[in-house]
């Protein structure tokens, strides 16, 4: 299937009729807005913007993600952790954690000007929230994403100190166990994620996951 162009009145489409793996390197729609309710009606239905100009909306399978039942710490970080290397807040700085995922070098950089605003404007919202470390009041690393029921659909992280966003990682998991999620959505696999135990999942079985946690409503 092609992807479906959006106006300002055009719904999404259900990403359960495009075909499985149909991800690579082709959006489920283009067009639209960054309108807090365009995104939270993205977010509900398992899409995902990715590019600003235009705006592409993604839906990847199989679906990276982490369940709190396998999250998985190594010795060493542990060791780091138990140091308590960085302050950890949460929501303290959320414009700053954005800014910091939208200059950290790495190839294809997404987090435009129009991103960044999306976001804010989502956080101020009450959707979206961030997990900051600190080291002599500077901030050194975070993670932010965005709260759909009972699923955290983490975005980025930051770090310009040794492991600050795996630290942050880590304390973000932690909330989410407290505050009862399903799970952690990271979109896909890396490196990085696969470390803590990150696996691939069928975008159906993320979807059905997405669907009976809508009414999750932690306090944050």
């Amino acid at each position: 299937m092609r992807p479906v162009p959006l106006d300002d009145r055009r719904q999404f489409p259900d990403p359960r009729k495009f075909s499985p793996g149909w991800f690579a390197e082709t959006p489920v729609a283009i067009g639209g807005d960054f309108s807090i309710e365009r995104l939270m009606l993205a977010y509900r239905i398992g899409l995902f913007p990715w590019t600003a100009k235009p705006i592409s909306w993604w839906s990847p399978d199989p679906r990276g993600v982490m369940f709190p039942a396998e999250f998985h710490v190594s010795r060493s970080l542990a060791r780091t952790l138990r140091q308590k290397p960085y302050a950890v807040t949460i929501d303290r700085a959320f414009d700053r954690v954005v800014a910091g995922c939208a200059a950290a070098p790495r190839p294809g950089r997404w987090i435009t000007r129009e991103f960044i605003e999306a976001y804010v404007r989502l956080h101020r919202a009450g959707h979206a929230h961030s997990v900051e470390c600190w080291r002599g009041g500077e901030l050194v690393g975070g993670i932010y994403g965005v709260a759909v029921g009972g699923v955290f659909c983490g975005e980025s992280m930051f770090h310009t100190a040794d492991n600050a966003s795996k630290v942050a990682l880590v304390s973000l998991m932690e909330l989410l166990v407290a505050k009862g999620f399903a799970l952690l959505d990271t979109q896909m696999v890396t490196d990085t994620t696969l470390q803590f135990g990150a696996s691939e999942i069928p975008r159906s079985e993320y979807l059905t996951i997405l669907d009976a946690v809508q009414d999750h409503q932690p306090v944050w």
